[in-house]
C-alpha cells in the first residue's frame, strides 16, 4: 500500500514507521522549515513546544497504562523519549533535544520512509491508497480551511499558552531546593522555590495586574483545562494557584521540614541539566511582563530566559461529528486523522492514535476492514473519545480512568488499578502480529 501523511509531528512520525516497518510505502510531508509555526524553533520532527514531560510513569495511572501499551506495540515514540530520558521524580521527562533528533534520524534512515518538506495545502489522495493528516495543534491556515470545508464548516479551534524556560546557570541555588513531591522517583528531581504568604499574595496580585497578549476579535479565547494559563488560573480566586501548580504538600524543606505556603517547581529541560521549565506556568504574560511577574520568585530575581512562554492556536475536529473510532473520516474511509487534530490531548496520547491509525490502515490492507481495539485498554478508550463522546460538548481530552471500560468491578483503588493495567496489557499482548512490531 501506498499513504501519504501530512505532518511528521509526533503522530505523524510515529504512524509512518509503523506502517514503513510492515513493509508499505510512506510518503511523509512536513512543512517545516519551508514554513514554521508560531511555537516550532527547530526543523526536527517531533518538537516539543509546550513541556518536556511525558507525564507520569505509573501503570496505575491512565497515561502510564498508555506508555506501557504503545511499548507492546514496539512505539517508535516511545522508545526515543526512553533514550532521551531525564530524571523527573515519578513523571516521565525527556531532553527535547536529543528525543527529536533521535526522532528525525529514526525517520529519514527509514527505507520506506519518503520525507517531503513541503506545505500540502489540500485533501487530496492522489494515486494514494490512504491519506492520514497529522497536522496538529498547529495546522496551516491553507490546510485548516480545507479541514473545514471537507467536515462542512463546524470544524473548531481553542488557544493554548507554553510555559518559559530558564538558564539554570541563572537560578540562585541559594534560596531554592531539591526535592520531588513526597519524594518520588530519585527524591530530588525538582528544584523547589518557596514562597511565605505575603510573598505569594503579592506574586498573585501582580500576576492578576499583568499585561496579557490581546486576542483578535475572531479568536476564540477558549482553552483545554489541563494546560490553562496561570493568570487564568488565578483569577478563579486567591487560594487557587495554592491547589493547582503552586501547592506545597508533598515539598517540605529537606533541612528545616517546614512546609511552605506555596512552592513553584522547576523541572529539568535536558540531560546536561543547563536548563529548567516552570512546571505548570503557561502564560500569555507580554514578555517585558513575565520577567517583571516571574522574577517575583525567590531564586529567580536575576534569571534569564532560555523561551518566554507564548499563545498559539490548537486546532482539533469534532471527533464525534466527523470520525469513526478507527479514525477514519466519516465521509472518506480512505482519510484517516491522527493524533491531536482529533481531540485527545498531550504528547503520549497524540502518538498513540499515530500508532493506532498505523495499525487500522494495515489491518484493512490485509483483511479488507479494521477492529477498534477493546475499550478496556487504554488504546481503544481514545478511539470511544473521539468517535462516542457528545458532539454539542466535546472537548479535548487527556486518557482517564473515566474513559477506560471498568472490568474489574468494586475493589480498593490501587487494586482496581493495579488489575484494570494488567487486564488491558494482556489483551494488547495478545493482539494479532503483536511481537512484529504491532
Amino acid at each position: 500500500m501506498n499513504i501519504k501523511i501530512i505532518g511528521a509531528g509526533l503522530a505523524g512520525s510515529e504512524c509512518a514507521f509503523s506502517l514503513a516497518r510492515h513493509g508499505h510505502s510512506v510518503h511523509l510531508y512536513e512543512m517545516r522549515p519551508v514554513k514554521s509555526t508560531p511555537a516550532h524553533q527547530s526543523s526536527n520532527l517531533g518538537e516539543l513546544v509546550c513541556s518536556n514531560s511525558f507525564r507520569s510513569a505509573a501503570i496505575t495511572n491512565a497515561v502510564g497504562l498508555l506508555k506501557r501499551e504503545m511499548q507492546v506495540l514496539d512505539s517508535l515514540i516511545m522508545r526515543c523519549a526512553e533514550s532521551a530520558r531525564v530524571p523527573a521524580g515519578d513523571a516521565f521527562a525527556v531532553d527535547r533535544e536529543r528525543f527529536s533528533a533521535e526522532l528525525t534520524n529514526s525517520i529519514t534512515s527509514t527505507a520506506d520512509i519518503r520525507l517531503h518538506r513541503e506545505e500540502v495545502s489540500t485533501l487530496e489522495r492522489g494515486d494514494f491508497d490512504f491519506l492520514v493528516v497529522a497536522t496538529g495543534p498547529l495546522t496551516s491556515d491553507p490546510l485548516f480551511h480545507a479541514i473545514d470545508d471537507f467536515l462542512g464548516h463546524d470544524g473548531l479551534y481553542f488557544y493554548d499558552a507554553i510555559a518559559p524556560i530558564l538558564a539554570a546557570e541563572s537560578l540562585d541555588l541559594s534560596k531554592l531546593y531539591w526535592k520531588s513531591r513526597y519524594g518520588k522517583g530519585d527524591g530530588a528531581d525538582y528544584l523547589n522555590a518557596a514562597m511565605s504568604q505575603p510573598q505569594y499574595e503579592a506574586f498573585v496580585a501582580a500576576l492578576l495586574g499583568a499585561e496579557l497578549y490581546p486576542l483578535h476579535d475572531f479568536e476564540r479565547a477558549a482553552h483545554f483545562e489541563g494546560c490553562l494559563p496561570i493568570e487564568e488560573i488565578a483569577s478563579r480566586g486567591i487560594d487557587t494557584l495554592r491547589f493547582g501548580p503552586m501547592k506545597p504538600v508533598g515539598l517540605e524543606h529537606p533541612t528545616t521540614g517546614e512546609r511552605p505556603y506555596a512552592v513553584v517547581q522547576l523541572r529539568k529541560e535536558d540531560l546536561s541539566d543547563e536548563y529548567f521549565n516552570l512546571v505548570g506556568f503557561q502564560t500569555k504574560m507580554k514578555v517585558p511582563e513575565q520577567k517583571r511577574v516571574l522574577q517575583m520568585i525567590p531564586g529567580l530575581e536575576n534569571c534569564t530566559f532560555a523561551r518566554f512562554g507564548s499563545m498559539h492556536r490548537n486546532t482539533f475536529i469534532n471527533g464525534p461529528k466527523h470520525l469513526r473510532a478507527t479514525f477514519q473520516a466519516k465521509k472518506d474511509d480512505r482519510i484517516f486523522f491522527a493524533g491531536q487534530i482529533t481531540g485527545v490531548e498531550g504528547y503520549v496520547e497524540s502518538s498513540a492514535v499515530g500508532l493506532l491509525v498505523a495499525r487500522y490502515i494495515d489491518e484493512i490492507a490485509r483483511s479488507g476492514s479494521a477492529s477498534p481495539l477493546p475499550v478496556h485498554t487504554a488504546l481503544g478508550a481514545l478511539g470511544r473519545h473521539v468517535a462516542a463522546s457528545a458532539p454539542e460538548r466535546y472537548q479535548p481530552s487527556n486518557v482517564t480512568w473515566g474513559l477506560i471500560e471498568d472490568v474489574v468491578g468494586r475493589v480498593k483503588k490501587i487494586e482496581k488499578r493495579e488489575r484494570q493495567a494488567a487486564a488491558a496489557i494482556r489483551t494488547i499482548e495478545q493482539l494479532p502480529g503483536v511481537g512484529q512490531a504491532f
